[in-house]
């Protein structure tokens, strides 16, 4: 059977988006494995997750499942939001305005193109500091010594870790991540994120995201608690200019939570055997 796909990027964190919106192409039992196979970078199409655009069982327009290269499957996915509504914009499933729900809950998403970039505005919602909506053990807010870091922490979607450091090109992230990603305050782990500041107003951060298990170019849900931190904290009022190594997001805080904007880009479509 051959299976149609594209290949989409939110400031190079990658996604392979498999269209479903009329109907299931693969089964809810074998879409881990899907993902593990088509991630691959040597063997497969190689992304930093699968997406799975469908018509939504709850009231919104579109609906969003991302599965990792480890088989599982991950609440929400900022970057990921972005490419998808990016596809679904083009084909025609949404206008200007839509919304998306995913496994955290139904998100409201603005598009736009400007001079052939299209960017996209999401509504993150409320970022969480309380230790049991992380979830991570104990009560209150987050605030960790593990090894030689504090370490801070956030749900903005998926849980993350955050570390405030002078200078992120200084962190040996494949061996200073993990401990932290699978810390046991973490109940269900957590991405690591790791934080200089650049001004005012501005950030720069790496992510290891749980997964993945790796370094990725950019992290939307990341961005964001990295940004909600320092604000939360309040060493910046924002909006918050965060810096991936993918290019930049910004972050800004109102009424209604959090909102992330950010391009987002198709990279090529074709068929895969499964």
């Amino acid at each position: 059977m051959e299976i149609p796909f594209t290949k989409l990027h939110g400031n190079g964190n990658d996604f392979v988006l498999i269209d479903e919106y009329n109907g299931t192409v693969i089964p809810d039992e074998m879409k881990g494995q899907f993902a593990a196979l088509y991630c691959d970078r040597r063997f497969g199409i190689g992304a930093d997750g699968i997406l799975f655009l469908s018509k939504p069982t709850k009231t919104a327009d579109i609906r969003m499942r991302i599965f990792q290269p480890d088989e599982s499957e991950a609440e929400m996915c900022g970057n990921g939001i972005r490419c998808l509504a990016k596809y679904a914009y083009d084909a025609g499933y949404v206008r200007e305005t839509c919304t998306v729900q995913t496994e955290t809950g139904v998100l409201p998403v603005t598009l736009r193109y400007a001079k052939e970039e299209f960017f996209a505005t999401i509504g993150m919602g409320e970022p969480k500091f309380i230790r049991n909506e992380i979830p991570a053990t104990g009560n209150g807010e987050y605030c960790e010594k593990i090894g030689e870091f504090t370490v801070f922490a956030a749900n903005t979607g998926v849980p993350h870790a955050v570390v405030l450091v002078d200078v992120v090109d200084g962190v040996d992230i494949a061996v200073a991540a993990p401990p932290i990603r699978h810390h046991r305050t973490f109940l269900h782990g957590a991405n690591v994120n790791f934080v200089q500041k650049t001004g005012d107003d501005s950030i720069r951060i790496r992510t290891f995201e749980r997964g993945v298990e790796d370094e990725t170019l950019s992290c939307g849900t990341g961005a964001t608690a990295s940004a909600a931190i320092v604000h939360h904290l309040g060493y910046m009022k924002g909006p918050v200019k965060v810096d991936t190594k993918g290019g930049p997001l910004t972050i800004s805080f109102g009424p209604d939570g959090a909102k992330m904007e950010g391009p987002a880009a198709t990279v090529f479509s074709g068929s895969i055997p499964f």
